[in-house]
Parts: structure tokens; sequence; C-alpha cells
């Protein structure tokens, strides 16, 4: 009998890997929620708020394709930890901002640099974690990581707020940057055991970046699973319109509103630790379109539902759906992507991830103006469903991919 494979979270290095980017995910909520509140304190314009994320944008968009070219040709662990450095630095500097009463114009400032060191930090993270871990126990991998950062991403605001009302900017700002700082001395002791050998990429930037774009337009498997990522989100998501539907539809308040957010996270929080345990590798290409298929259901039953108990059990399923396909489709990208091009496949995938969520809610909060609320949210499910069929017949290669060992570029072309 074959010997039990080693849990995931005993294989060395990745458990400091993991505490690593657990406390740097608190430190990143935290320092959001809080520089939100004190940008709106200082200016009482809700239009400050859209400049703050705005300010960390922008330069995400600019820098994450010349991101990726640098996380192919350097080490991609000093990358992260340099990016780490720059966040920490930013977050020492709205410590100085909080204590000094500084004009807000310097807490945009502050802002941009961060999200320069933001550009790096995710797919940095994401091409290193395949250096960490064998290949075979990436997806176990994958699925325990989505699952404790999902749930630090729950926790962080939450810690945030508590931390604010008790030390105000100075507190919160310092428990932040010694998060960073925390983060960076763990991930230094990470061993990378598992880093393919250096080779030599295109001559010139233009020719690196054109060979990522190359690479995914050319592989069905990765295409289809960001843009079926990209998609389903950016047409069916209505957590942007959870308040509406807790004040007018379900009438429950504040408090039911707190629940509904919650709702999804649960799902994930539970299906990710399953699947972290027991990690499946059998119709993964099939799996991953019903999950998605299941995310649009639910997400119509919500859509429907005036009962509170429905509502919230339809999230909770949504939440569990979408965590297996997000385990799916980030196994699906990696297994498919060559070491030397990690860096600038996953900097595509954070740019469809980021533009997906962002204008997923600018869609779901135009359309609840135009329609209503819920024909709004009907329209998101309808056109979510329709894009998993489309998606099914048009990628075929996705569609059959029995096991993510199937999707290496040796087997796929």
């Amino acid at each position: 009998m074959p010997a039990a494979p080693v849990s995931v979270y005993r294989l060395p290095g990745f458990l400091p890997f993991l505490i690593a980017r657990i406390v740097v995910v608190f430190a990143v909520q935290i320092q959001a929620i809080v520089v939100a509140w004190q940008v709106y304190d200082l200016t009482r314009d809700p239009l400050s708020l859209a400049y703050v994320g705005l300010a960390q944008f922008i330069p995400m968009l600019v820098l994450l394709m010349p991101a990726g070219d640098l996380i192919d040709r350097y080490d991609r662990k000093l990358i992260l930890v340099l990016s780490w450095l720059v966040e920490g630095v930013c977050a020492a500097a709205l410590l100085w901002l909080s204590l000094s009463g500084a004009a807000v114009s310097w807490y945009y400032a502050v802002l941009v640099l961060y999200g320069c060191g933001r550009a790096f930090t995710g797919p940095a993270l994401s091409s290193l974690l395949p250096q960490i871990v064998p290949r075979e126990r990436l997806a176990a991998a994958i699925a325990a990581n989505s699952m404790i950062m999902r749930g630090a991403t729950i926790s962080g605001p939450v810690i945030g707020g508590g931390l604010y009302a008790i030390g105000g900017g100075g507190l919160t700002y310092s428990v932040c940057l010694a998060c960073f700082l925390a983060g960076c001395v763990l991930m230094l002791r990470v061993p990378v055991r598992y880093a393919e050998k250096m080779q030599a990429l295109e001559a010139t930037a233009w020719a690196r970046f054109t060979a990522g774009i190359h690479f995914i337009r050319t592989r069905p498997i990765i295409l289809g699973t960001i843009s079926l990522d990209l998609f389903a989100v950016l047409l069916g998501g209505v957590i942007a319109l959870l308040p509406i539907y807790a004040q007018e539809v379900l009438e429950v308040g504040p408090t039911g509103l707190g629940l509904l957010r919650s709702a999804m996270a649960i799902g994930e929080v539970s299906v990710g630790l399953y699947l972290s345990m027991k990690p499946f590798n059998r119709h993964v290409g099939l799996v991953m379109f019903g999950a998605v298929a299941l995310f649009g259901v639910a997400n119509l039953v919500f859509a429907l539902s005036s009962l509170f108990w429905l509502s919230f059990a339809a999230l909770v399923v949504a939440g569990g759906a979408d965590m297996v396909s997000m385990y799916i489709r980030s196994s699906l990208v990696q297994f498919s992507t060559p070491d030397t091009m990690r860096g600038r496949v996953n900097a595509v995938n954070m740019l469809f991830i980021g533009s997906s969520n962002e204008l997923g809610e600018f869609r779901a909060g135009t359309s609840a103006a135009w329609f209503g609320v819920v024909p709004a949210a009907l329209l998101g499910c309808a056109c979510t469903l329709t894009v998993t069929g489309g998606w099914m017949l048009g990628f075929k290669s996705l569609r059959k991919v029995d096991r993510f060992e199937d999707a290496s570029p040796s087997k796929v072309g």
C-alpha cells in the first residue's frame, strides 16, 4: 500500500509562507479600512473614497505587466519581500501623517506608492507558491492558501475597526507596520526547493510582454479559465447590491446586512477547509463549469427571495461554489504555465481579477439604478449562466480536462 500523502501544512516552508501571508493580509485589510475612514473624516466628501481607490488602482494597472516581467527574471522571494518593505514604509508614512495632522493630499500620495508595491505583491505570491511545494501537493496548497486568506480578509477589517477605536491611527498603523516587517522576516526563512533554472528570455521588454500575452492567447485552458472568472464575477456578482436588499427587500437593517456579507465567506471558508484536507483531482473542467453554474443559480435564488433565511442560505451556497471554482481556476493556471512564464501570466490574471471586482460593483450599481435592484440581480444571474454555457461550448479543451496534470504545457502543446 502506498504511504498516505503528508498533510500540506507539514510541507517544509509552506506553514511559514502561510503565516507570513496571513499577517500581511491582516495589515492590508486593517490599513484599507482605517485609511478610508480617516480620509472621509478629513474631507466629509464621498468622492474622496473614490480617490482612495483610484490612487491605488492606477499604479497597479500601470505596473502589473512590468512586475510580471521582473518576477520571471529575478528572485521571486526577494521581489516579494521588497514589495512588502515598500508597503511597510507606506504604513510608517501613514503613521506619521496620522500623528502630525497632515493634509489629505499627502494620504493620496502615500497610497500611490502603496499601489506600486501592491502591483508586485500579487503576481510574486502566486508565482512563488509552486516553487515552495511539490507539484503533486500544489492543488491542496492552493486550497489551504485561499481558505485561510479569505478568513483573514473577513476578520481584518473587524480588527482594524477595533484597533482604531482603541488607539486611533497611531496604534493601527503601528500594528500594520509590525505585520509587514514580520511578514518579511518570516518569508526570508521560507526555503525555495522547487524553482526551475532561470532561462534566457526575450531581449526587449516589449518582446517579453507580448510573449506573455501570446502565451495566454494560444492556450485555451488558461484563456478560458481567466476570462470565465472575469465575466462571471463582472456580470453576476450581487455583493454590491446587499445594502439595498437588506434595507428594501428583506428589511433586516444593518445587522442583517452584516450577516448577509458574512454568508458567502462562511461558504468559502467551509469548502476551502474541506478542499485543503481532501482535494479532488478528477473531472476538474466539468466540475469548474458546474461550480460557476451553481454560483449563478444560488445568486438567482437570492435575487428572487424575500425570506432572510433563504437569502442567507443561497449566499452560503454561492460562496462554497465560488471557492470550488477558484480552487480549480487557480490550480489550472498554475499547472498550465511553465515556471519561466508564471510572473507574466499571474500579472495578467491579477489584472483581470481586479478589473472584475471593481467593474462588477460598478455594473451592479448602475444596473440597479436603471432597472431596479431585483431586475438588476436577475439580469446578472442570467448573464452568468449564459457565459458559463457559452464558455463550455467555446473552450472544449477546458471542459475536457480531467486531472490538473493534464493541463501541463508538456501535455497540451
